[in-house]
């Protein structure tokens, strides 16, 4: 089994244990859950980051962080005068805030090269990306991997998608609502947060938002809702999940990513939905109980 994430990798600056003291690491929403997968993921699971990253000391640094990772670097693209982007976490009760530096992130720049953006998609069986991964591309490239994720899915390649809406990084919200749901008609699973969704599509309840996902095309969807059930529908058929209760929360971030890795994961190993579901809520409830966006953690 042959898995690929797409998207950005940044570095990341979060809270240590004593205050104004930072760690450096690296993460991104994509490849939050690409790391997380490499742990929980079946034994026979290979997976691949697909990305664009410059050529000075601190992207060596990321690609070994990758490698160091379990995520194999073969899909990583050289962009030569480009930077990393950068985000720091501040925290407050265990909930988290960003401030983000990616302007000059190589990464914008992923999709510039349709055949290397092919070429990784026909090696890989499950292929996975976000409404981060579109919103930090230009139309045209946008276009480009929309091409690119359609004939993949037409060829027979899983496709998954979690829109993860970010507001600040499109022109406006109509563009991110646009691309978003362009995104979901070359998608076959779907992993929406219903207060996104609720936010900028205006969905009523997570019913409504697993409807306009499925309308869209999407197969099977799943609707986050922070500490409430996890909707889930398949086809014709819905269901939920219980999020079990976790007394100590201390930082949320990569919280939706852990639980799509957990999704993935399942789905990858034939479970059912429900479980995969399960899997993916029981992963995420260890990771908001650690401090970062990557926290060790064996399969739940």
């Amino acid at each position: 089994m042959r898995f690929l994430a797409i998207g950005e990798c940044m570095a990341e600056l979060a809270p240590a244990s004593k205050p104004g003291d930072y760690h450096l690491g690296f993460a991104g929403d994509t490849f939050n859950t690409a790391w997380y997968l490499a742990r929980v993921g079946p034994e026979d699971c290979r997976v691949s980051y697909f990305s664009a990253i410059g050529q000075d000391e601190i992207f060596r640094q990321m690609r070994d962080a990758i490698s160091a990772g379990g995520i194999d670097t073969e899909y990583l693209l050289e962009v030569a005068d480009q930077t990393v982007g950068l985000y720091l976490i501040s925290l407050n009760n265990g909930e988290r805030s960003f401030s983000y530096w990616r302007g000059q992130s190589a990464a914008r720049h992923l999709a510039d090269d349709p055949g290397s953006l092919r070429r990784a998609m026909e090696n890989s069986d499950v292929i996975y990306f976000s409404g981060i991964t579109l919103a930090i591309l230009e139309e045209a490239t946008r276009d480009t991997l929309f091409d690119a994720l359609g004939a993949a899915r037409a060829s027979g390649k899983m496709i998954a998608f979690d829109p993860n809406l970010r507001p600040g990084l499109w022109p406006s919200p109509e563009c991110m609502k646009e691309a978003v749901m362009q995104g979901a008609a070359v998608s076959d699973i779907s992993l929406p947060s219903f207060e996104d969704e609720a936010s900028w599509f205006g969905d009523a309840d997570p019913e409504a938002t697993a409807e306009r996902y499925a309308a869209a095309g999407v197969d099977t969807v799943v609707v986050k809702n922070g500490a409430g059930p996890v909707l889930y529908r398949q086809s014709s058929e819905c269901g939920v999940c219980e999020v079990p209760e976790v007394a100590d929360v201390v930082d949320t971030t990569a919280a939706g990513d852990s639980f799509n890795a957990g999704v993935l994961a399942g789905l990858m190993e034939n479970r059912s939905l429900w479980d995969s579901v399960s899997l993916g809520c029981r992963l995420a409830g260890k990771v908001v109980q650690g401090r970062g966006a990557l926290v060790p953690v064996d399969r739940p």
